[in-house]
């Protein structure tokens, strides 16, 4: 096999994006011992059915993990089947055992057991990662729950806010992306042992003589793999699974590229109210010296993209696996898989170390409560008047002119006018004192419960964690 350098193609996800960890369980060398972990069990098996002797069996998994890459690429090289030539690998290894490995089995019974076992693995990582997240998360929102900020619809100024409202709502989607995840992972299943098309009659014909059927063969396989198998399987296992754990990696992607997207907005000095973490010595811009460039948050949507569009192959797998096989998912699947779980892995990696770093500018949420808090304040006002016996549409009509006025002072930069504009006005007197007027107008106690609804989801995500 050749030595991989950076003078030759390497994808990304081999050095730059994704933990080393997550790199680990899709390594080569990863893959090709839990190949070995299903050839082992298949041979357990069948040595409690007479066909394989103790001798055998030890000798397999004496040499279990001695994997031999370089040796495998030269028999590849030459019979052009990969599992084959890791089976002639495996077999030189072991002069005793050697012969009874892949007894019975089709090249799927092996792979689709391996691939649900490594796929259960990534989901455990990704499944520790977003536990660590949303713990970081909890504690957010707890000490910004009461933290007045205006809020956006249309990204235009609406009502107010607080700041671990907002966060809740992020802790809401990626806590149902936790349950969802821990479901498929509690669910994850193999192909099990069924041989060529699924029927397990090459084990029947193994077992003949033997105590022993096809199902139960199929039984001590999994259980020595721990690993529920589907009861119907093809050739390999149903590809509604890899599309199953695509969507649920795709919809952890959506609610962090949510995330990172609205801190890109408030990020932006128009807004200024939150940042993502920026070091000392950081560079923003190769032309610019001055910029502070989001450029987390901006890969973690770049990543998410990314992500969503690969859930789409495993739709085309499921629904094109035709009949009893076809081999036009193979090829994909060795990218998807790997390339999914790694960017889902790096988002989830930058999401932690931007929420524990994560600047929350008091003074630019302070000024954009004082530019446009006191707008959305005028309806606890007009409701006031007409409590009071006044003319709801007049009142209306009045407040709309002030604030069309106050609008063009805020929109050149000037201090918002219209707490000043209403609390002189005669006829809002009629109704209202000027110190009544400008406490209605405080938009910092116009937040509704969303301080105690934020409390409730922090409470939620740590009690289910």
């Amino acid at each position: 096999m050749n030595a991989f350098t950076h003078e030759t193609y390497l994808s990304p996800f081999t050095w730059r994006y994704g933990s080393d960890e997550m790199r680990q369980i899709w390594s080569e060398v990863h893959k090709r011992r839990l190949l070995r972990r299903v050839w082992v069990a298949l041979a357990a098996a069948e040595y409690q059915a007479g066909l394989v002797t103790e001798a055998q069996l030890a000798d397999l998994r004496a040499h279990e993990d001695e994997i031999d890459i370089e040796r495998a690429a030269e028999i590849e090289a030459e019979i052009h089947h990969d599992l084959m030539a890791e089976i002639r690998t495996y077999a030189e290894q072991c002069s005793i055992g050697g012969s009874i490995i892949h007894l019975g089995a089709t090249s799927a019974d092996i792979l689709d057991n391996a691939a649900a076992l490594r796929i259960r693995q990534a989901l455990d990582l990704i499944i520790e990662r977003l536990h660590d997240l949303l713990g970081d998360l909890a504690q957010m929102i707890e000490a910004h729950a009461d933290q007045v900020c205006m809020g956006f619809t249309h990204l235009q100024p609406a009502e107010p806010v607080t700041v671990g409202y907002r966060l809740a709502g992020y802790g809401q989607d990626l806590m149902e992306d936790y349950q969802t995840l821990v479901h498929l992972r509690a669910n994850v299943r193999g192909k099990g042992i069924k041989g060529a098309v699924g029927s397990g009659a090459s084990y029947a014909r193994v077992l003949e003589g033997t105590n022993m059927s096809p199902a139960e063969l199929e039984a001590l396989v999994m259980e020595e793999l721990d690993l529920e198998p589907f009861t119907i399987a093809t050739q390999v296992y149903p590809r509604k699974q890899d599309m199953r754990v695509l969507n649920a990696l795709a919809g952890v992607a959506a609610s962090l590229y949510r995330f990172a997207f609205d801190l890109r907005l408030l990020q932006s000095p128009p807004f200024g109210e939150w940042s993502e973490p920026f070091g000392k010595k950081q560079v923003g811009s190769s032309a610019m010296p001055f910029k502070r460039n989001p450029i987390n948050a901006e890969n973690m949507d770049s990543l998410g993209r990314y992500v969503a569009a690969l859930a789409r192959v495993t739709w085309d797998n499921a629904a094109h696996s035709l009949l009893e096989r076809t081999l036009d998912d193979s090829a994909n699947r060795r990218l998807i898989l790997p390339d999914a779980f790694l960017a889902t892995d790096e988002m989830l990696c930058r999401a932690g170390r931007i929420l524990r770093g994560m600047n929350v500018h008091d003074e630019g949420i302070q000024r954009n409560l004082e530019a446009y808090g006191v707008f959305a304040a005028t309806e606890r006002l007009l409701m006031d008047m007409v409590r009071q016996g006044a003319d709801r549409q007049s009142m209306h009509e009045l407040i709309r002119r002030h604030a069309m006025i106050a609008w063009g002072k805020v929109w050149v930069g000037e201090p918002n006018p219209l707490a000043d504009l209403l609390a002189n006005d005669p006829q809002v007197l009629e109704y209202v004192s000027s110190e009544r007027v400008r406490e209605l107008l405080d938009a910092t106690t116009h937040v509704g419960n969303a301080p105690q609804r934020a409390r409730k989801m922090a409470t939620i995500i740590q009690q289910a964690l």
